[in-house]
């Protein structure tokens, strides 16, 4: 049985640029290293809060010369704890960057990479418009990476309306999901803690899920409420709306337990859709 660990949300309101938020986040990393955490993550767009596309493409750096990256895997190897850099704006060419989340072990290696699937294209109430497929090329992956604690499945924001990416996961072996998050203050009030719930019931594994908070530049308003929920759908550790780190112990046992209770993962069967019924004819 694999031990009990600590894990660690870090909520941020993150500026336009780069090198502040790293001064931020770094910090909230060392705090929440100090409280015990082994397992520390950031939330999505942890270094760049840029709302204007021209701004985000002259900003978003190739990995292989992206400041935070190597920078986070120090902070990494100092402090001996995994960390998921939620995401970062990769460069990809002139017109499209990835959405990019990275899971790095306690030597500061990168783990996993995993580019955002699903774009957050809508248009809400109030003019309130977000564009990302403009801008950010959509992944085309999951991705499952090994933890001393077992399997995690990576996810990013807006994925978290789309069910079936997180039980493939699961099938997959994952018994904890990630979802770094700016969730829009708008939808987080209507749905973050029923999705963030119902997608751990649904899989019966822990869901983790940093968040961004607060006003950012271009009076862009993010939700909070960074959450850690177990296999059973209880909110072990809620953030608020304030900047700061939450902490939960996590037992890996209770993942097994929730799938024994509620076997739906082995209960799920292939179906076809019925063709609808012929309209009579009048």
């Amino acid at each position: 049985m694999t031990q009990p660990f600590v894990v660690a949300c870090v909520q941020t309101n993150s500026v336009r640029d780069i090198e502040p938020n790293l001064a931020t986040v770094s910090d909230l990393v060392l705090k929440a290293r100090k409280a015990g955490a082994d397992f520390i993550l950031l939330p999505e767009n942890a270094t760049m809060m840029e709302p204007a596309r021209k701004g985000i493409l002259q900003k978003a750096l190739p990995e292989d010369t992206h400041p935070a990256l190597p920078h986070f895997c120090s902070l990494a190897k100092e402090t001996g704890a995994w960390l998921l850099i939620g995401s970062l704006a990769i460069k990809l060419d002139d017109d499209q960057v990835a959405n990019r989340s990275f899971l790095l072990d306690a030597k500061g290696g990168v783990v996993a990479r995993y580019d955002k699937i699903h774009m957050f294209d809508v248009d809400l109430e109030d003019g309130e418009s977000y564009q990302e497929s403009k801008i950010y090329r959509s992944g085309s992956q999951a991705v499952l990476a090994s933890t001393p604690w077992g399997q995690v499945g990576m996810t990013i924001c807006y994925d978290l309306r789309f069910p079936h990416l997180y039980r493939t996961l699961a099938r997959a072996g994952a018994a904890y999901l990630t979802v770094p998050s700016a969730f829009t203050r708008t939808t987080g009030k209507a749905h973050w803690h029923t999705l963030i719930r119902a997608r751990a019931i649904e899989t019966g594994a822990y869901l983790f899920a940093p968040a961004q908070c607060g006003t950012h530049a271009g009076e862009r308003k993010t939700y909070g409420h960074s959450l850690v929920v177990d296999p059973w759908g209880e909110v072990l550790a809620d953030g608020g709306e304030e900047v700061g780190v939450v902490l939960a112990e996590i037992d890996p046992g209770k993942v097994e337990a929730a799938r024994r209770k509620i076997p739906s993962l082995q209960n799920e069967r292939p179906f076809a859709l019925a063709a609808p019924p012929e309209t009579p004819e009048q």
